[in-house]
């Protein structure tokens, strides 16, 4: 694997594997930054689906996306990634430094925070809980670099099952606050909180 890392963030090369874990019940995830080309046309399926209409790119044409994600490889504060199940893409993940990102602008931003958007694309295999083990595994990524200490995540206030999950995951609920483009709900996950959570296995 080849990572670097900003403390609080993982990132590297486009395509490049940064992170493996073996996931009782799911398989092997491997998480890999964002390649633009590479993976555009997975993503593209992605995001242009009605379930991902919070995800708000739905009426990017292919081209657009991936400049907008090779935008987004050439950030030092903000960094998108593929994660693989058995190889099968099954989420795109985008992580962010709240203190330079719009939502840094409403609320008190703590170091070692890690701002997170994370898709659910396809599945593979069904599994018990499949979305609740992703979801720490993710957590267990974040937390792999040092000084990430509490992830931020702001979901559309009308994104009933993003909430839902949030608490599912042991996140704490926020205030709702306005951002560009949507009225959002904050909620936090600290390290010790994802340690303390029941494990999903």
């Amino acid at each position: 694997m080849t990572t670097t890392s900003t403390a609080r963030l993982a990132t590297g090369a486009a395509g490049a594997l940064v992170h493996a874990a073996d996931v009782p019940g799911l398989g092997r995830l491997e998480v890999s930054v964002l390649d633009p080309v590479g993976d555009l046309d997975t993503i593209h399926r992605w995001v242009t689906a009605p379930s991902a209409r919070f995800w708000g790119l739905g009426d990017l044409t292919p081209d657009a996306l991936g400049d907008l994600y090779a935008y987004v490889d050439g950030l030092t504060t903000h960094h998108a990634f593929l994660i693989r199940r058995d190889g099968l893409p099954i989420v795109l993940l985008q992580t962010y430094e709240p203190g330079n990102d719009p939502v840094g602008e409403v609320y008190e931003v703590q170091a070692g925070d890690v701002g997170i958007h994370f898709l659910l694309g396809d599945r593979g295999a069904p599994a018990p809980r499949f979305t609740t083990r992703v979801a720490h595994a993710i957590a267990g990524f974040l937390f792999s670099q040092p000084g990430a200490k509490r992830i931020v995540i702001e979901p559309d206030v009308d994104n009933d099952r993003a909430l839902a999950r949030a608490g599912l995951f042991g996140f704490t609920l926020g205030p709702r606050v306005e951002l560009p483009g949507k009225s959002g709900r904050l909620a936090f996950l600290t390290r010790e909180e994802w340690r303390e959570s029941a494990h999903p296995m």
